[in-house]
């Protein structure tokens, strides 16, 4: 798989989302396996980006390579400039949001809203294309409603702009999050344009990977949401992918470890009060559904210090070792 000039070391890439893929979470599932990793969106509007939440959005130049940053806006040369920008702070990717389904984006027209204005599309991606000399790449859904699917028109709008590669979410933004992910619409697109096409939406297992290769020819794949508490995903896709036999889950130990080495990386980069609240969500996934976290959560979400929140954690894990150890023991007695 390749980008322009940067060969990827899988067919594994990490969604950019919101709050969620930052600088930290983006390190740590390049340590377990994603090919390449998109930072948060962006807004096109560097008037704005003086604030703290834009400039940890912002490429850092010590981040591996290749490195994309998601821009999200309507105007052509706002958008040309945003690119530019990044380009100059280190981005080696340039990505264009056209898919995120939110009111807040689409009620400025940004977003998935944009794929009702194909005119403008082509516009934006031009402008953009023509600004910068690293690769652009675009991730779209397949198109605004059921009833106005053109996602593959607007496929063939960013090939004939210059783009270099496409994501595409198998649902319309009405769709939202809702229902399941169609990959028809993805493999017609594949078929159309000799870019590189980057399959998106509920690949959440190993053989649904695969599954989803296969059926759609896509030459990648987007890991968005089946990745919050488990970046152990993309190693255990990548295995799956290369031998056909699955990878052994992690074990407790090592969950630990990881999620322990996370939350320090939370903490040094947002400093110690704002880490330790964005870590409590993450903590809500590593251990969603298990109901030891579920008597520990109150606990958790009080925790004020990083030396606190720490000490819970490995509490936590200490406690189920050590009732596993128990129910093996009495298994057998």
């Amino acid at each position: 798989m390749k980008i322009g000039p940067y060969s990827l070391e899988n067919k594994l890439i990490l969604a950019p989302m919101a709050g969620v893929t930052d600088q930290p979470f983006r390190a740590l599932c390049r340590r377990l396996g994603a090919g390449m990793t998109v930072s948060e969106m962006m807004t096109a509007d560097s008037t704005l980006w003086h604030t703290d939440k834009s400039r940890l959005r912002q490429i850092h130049q010590d981040e591996p390579a290749p490195r994309s940053v998601q821009i999200a806006g309507t105007e052509p040369r706002q958008m040309a400039t945003a690119a530019q920008l990044n380009m100059q702070q280190g981005a080696q990717i340039i990505d264009i949001n056209m898919g995120c389904p939110a009111k807040k984006v689409c009620r400025k027209a940004a977003g998935a809203a944009l794929l009702r204005d194909e005119k403008l599309v082509g516009e934006i991606l031009e402008s953009v294309v023509n600004a910068v000399d690293i690769p652009v790449t675009l991730k779209i859904r397949t198109g605004w409603n059921r009833q106005q699917k053109n996602g593959l028109q607007i496929a063939r709008i960013a090939e004939n702009a210059g783009v270099q590669a496409i994501a595409i979410h198998g649902r319309t933004r009405e769709d939202k999050y809702l229902g399941k992910a169609e990959y028809d619409s993805i493999a017609a697109i594949k078929q159309a344009v000799s870019i590189p096409v980057i399959a998106n939406g509920d690949i959440d297992s190993p053989e649904k990977a695969e599954a989803v290769l296969k059926y759609t020819q896509a030459d990648a794949l987007m890991i968005g949401r089946a990745a919050q508490g488990n970046p152990w995903i993309f190693r255990e896709i990548d295995h799956y992918l290369k031998t056909g036999s699955p990878l052994p889950a992690p074990t407790a130990e090592e969950k630990q470890f990881v999620i322990t080495q996370h939350l320090q990386a939370l903490h040094q980069f947002y400093g110690e009060t704002r880490g330790v609240r964005i870590a409590r969500k993450h903590l809500g996934w590593y251990f969603n559904g298990q109901p030891d976290y579920a008597k520990e959560r109150k606990l958790i979400n009080q925790a004020e210090t990083a030396k606190l929140q720490l000490s819970i954690i490995r509490c936590l894990f200490i406690q189920n070792t050590n009732e596993a150890n128990t129910d093996r023991e009495e298994m057998a007695a």
